[in-house]
């Protein structure tokens, strides 16, 4: 499940809501922001529609299978590298805007209970073509949240956490999960035996957790764009310590496929299906460590970092005396390492500049890695979706 959606409320200071290579254009290190194309979507790095800190936000158009007039374009969607597939708040979408239903193999409404880092989310499985920018990925599955006169949210899924049913408590208009994951949940969920409360058959008589194939899940959109459809780069520019109100970059889709889209001189690091990797800080080896846009800030372990101190009143962040420089080494299976420099604010500081991101905004998350947003600000980094072949080689890797 994902390790994202990390988010912190600018009124609330609460949690709220994740070798080189070829190519033909310049290299990914260089942080050269794309221009507009057609596989090229503008990302916006701002307080997006909550007033959360580091959100990463893009648009989505939803249309009806094979519709071109009953669509809806909504704003305000994560990007989230920590999840995979496509999820969408009922609230932020038109009044009287309808979907497909998707049916379990018994011909009973599907639903999904999705867990993020702090809370999951529950809403029928629906049917819509997706397109991001200039590609679409056509009959998509993908998860509507808080549909009204849909059953309400079984204990199955209650249990695992707070509830995230709205815009203001998942602190987005909805996430498009791109994660080097094909599908949202794999092959835990193709068997009841071991299905961690996702999937739902909810006939008349009540939703309970049924098996889903792995053909049959939420998938990572990308993979049914007709081209560009191995991957994706994010680039951000890079922005001050004391932060910025907002930042513009790009989403890039495809590795390899187009004249904009190569590597360069970018390392490579083999992944897991899910994108995780190894990192070793101050003498620990963590382990998964993984690169997530939908994490606000760096959370990782600080046992061995004695200067790093939870913030009074807000514990989630540390608040150390004076700015602090640290490295980590991150370490693909492929066995190829980068070394990684960043550093930690005082996270009360920052948040009293009023400023919507940060670069140095971290927090404590023992055993793990979590590189967050602040590490995508001046980077461009690829995703390559596992299985999908690239001029770099086949995925599962990361790319910086």
């Amino acid at each position: 499940m994902s390790r994202s959606l990390f988010f912190i409320s600018f009124f609330f200071l609460l949690w709220c809501v994740g070798c080189g290579g070829n190519g033909n254009s310049a290299p990914t290190g260089n942080n050269m922001i794309t221009g507009a194309a057609k596989n090229v979507a503008t990302l916006t790095a701002n307080g997006g529609p909550a007033n959360v800190v580091n959100g990463l936000f893009t648009s989505v158009t939803v249309c009806s299978p094979g519709s071109t007039t009953n669509c809806a374009t909504i704003n305000g969607i994560l990007v989230d590298t920590g999840s995979t597939g496509l999820r969408i708040q009922a609230a932020a979408l038109p009044s009287g805007f309808t979907l497909p239903q998707v049916n379990d193999a018994g011909g009973n409404p599907l639903a999904e209970c999705f867990q993020f880092a702090d809370g999951e989310t529950w809403g029928p499985v629906q049917t819509a073509d997706v397109t991001v920018s200039g590609e679409t990925a056509a009959k998509t599955p993908l998860q509507v949240i808080g549909v009204a006169n849909f059953p309400g949210v079984p204990a199955g899924c209650s249990n695992l956490g707070p509830t995230e049913q709205t815009v203001a408590a998942f602190g987005a208009n909805g996430v498009l999960g791109l994660n080097n994951s094909p599908q949202d949940c794999g092959s835990a969920c193709a068997a009841v035996a071991n299905n961690p409360n996702v999937y739902y058959s909810c006939p008349a008589s009540g939703c309970a957790v049924i098996a889903q194939g792995i053909s049959q899940q939420v998938p990572n959109p990308v993979t049914l764009f007709g081209t560009d459809n191995n991957g994706v780069i994010i680039e951000l520019p890079a922005i001050g310590a004391t932060g910025a109100p907002s930042a513009t970059g790009s989403l890039v889709f495809g590795i390899g496929t187009e004249s904009n889209n190569g590597l360069g001189n970018a390392t490579l690091l083999g992944t897991d299906t899910f994108g995780d990797f190894t990192a070793v800080f101050n003498g620990m080896t963590l382990n998964p460590a993984f690169l997530d846009t939908g994490s606000n800030g760096l959370f990782f372990d600080n046992t061995t970092a004695s200067n790093l101190t939870a913030c009074s009143g807000n514990t989630s962040f540390f608040c150390p005396g004076s700015t602090v420089a640290f490295s980590a080494t991150n370490q693909g299976v492929n066995g190829a390492t980068s070394k990684v420099n960043f550093s930690v604010a005082n996270a009360n500081n920052l948040f009293a500049t009023n400023n919507a991101i940060f670069n140095d905004l971290g927090g404590s998350n023992p055993n793990t890695f979590d590189f967050g947003l602040p590490f995508f600000f001046g980077r461009n980094v690829a995703f390559a979706i596992s299985g999908a072949t690239t001029p770099a080689g086949v995925g599962p890797f990361v790319a910086y």
